[in-house]
């Protein structure tokens, strides 16, 4: 199944990595991250997450297992060893236009920088989108005069969707992808986790058939059919069970280490 030799895995880290309503990390996961790194495959991570709205069980995995290689924000902010491969900051007359609709319309929204994330006030909503991410941020409106943005948040629910289409507000410039009953994640329409790991590949000099991930919502659909070998958790949202080449166990019955065993990646002697 494999189409050329696996050099870099990329996870997703919600409900891949990391069991967000249950603050779970799984058991295998720092034992899968160490059997890989010592074969010689880069273990990386590819989140909708900024760096700053880590899980703090992510960070210690990170700090502990050695992990360098990150694509966050849909692919907005790529590094490796501490260094930035690619950014793509949202440009400032764009989010004056697209805040000046939303305040229009009383829809809150969020500024994701790679070191912060100011909100435009606090509600119900918000809270019950966001606090499950990270309860590390603040109220300032006027945080991307000073800050480069990679990313708003938009806080409404899907009946309003056509209404933000039709508005025009986004042009062809922009995309939403919902990942919560309350909110989208609101990015440039070339953004992707996708485009974040091209971005990568050229940087380490392979191809893209050298690259693995693994992943389960609907903002991971471009990465997973991009990617040589594309994972889907067993607890994966249907949409990206179909473009998967593979749908492994699900995250709490130790599915990347099941999927890795099953796909060759790792052999039971390396663990």
């Amino acid at each position: 199944m494999l189409k050329a030799p696996i050099k870099v895995i990329f996870f997703d880290i919600d409900e891949t990595l990391y069991v967000k309503d249950k603050a779970i990390l799984p058991d295998t996961v720092p034992t899968v991250i160490r059997s890989l790194k010592r074969k010689g495959i880069i273990p990386a991570i590819a989140t909708g997450r900024a760096r700053c709205a880590f899980p703090e069980k992510i960070d210690q995995l990170i700090k502990q297992e050695g992990i360098e290689l990150f694509v966050t924000i849909n692919g907005q902010y790529n590094s490796y060893q501490n260094q930035v491969i690619a950014k793509h900051p949202i440009d400032t007359a764009d989010i004056e236009r697209i805040v000046h609709f939303l305040n229009q319309h009383q829809i809150e929204y969020a500024f994701v920088g790679n070191e912060g994330i100011a909100v435009s006030n606090i509600t119900p909503h918000l809270k019950q989108a966001l606090d499950p991410i990270t309860t590390r941020y603040f109220i300032d409106k006027n945080y991307y005069q000073a800050h480069e943005i990679y990313q708003l948040l938009l806080f409404y629910a899907a009946e309003q969707d056509q209404f933000i289409a039709d508005s025009g507000i986004l042009k062809d410039k922009f995309k939403t992808v919902r990942w919560h009953d309350y909110s989208v994640d609101c990015l440039v329409a070339t953004g992707s986790k996708a485009s974040g790991i091209d971005a990568v590949v050229e940087h380490l000099g392979l191809t893209i058939d050298n690259v693995m991930a693994f992943g389960d919502g609907l903002n991971d659909i471009e990465m997973i059919s991009h990617v040589g070998t594309g994972v889907a958790m067993g607890n994966a949202h249907p949409e990206l069970k179909k473009v998967a080449d593979y749908t492994t166990e699900d995250i709490e019955h130790d599915g990347l280490l099941k999927g890795l065993l099953a796909l060759g990646v790792l052999n039971s002697s390396d663990l």
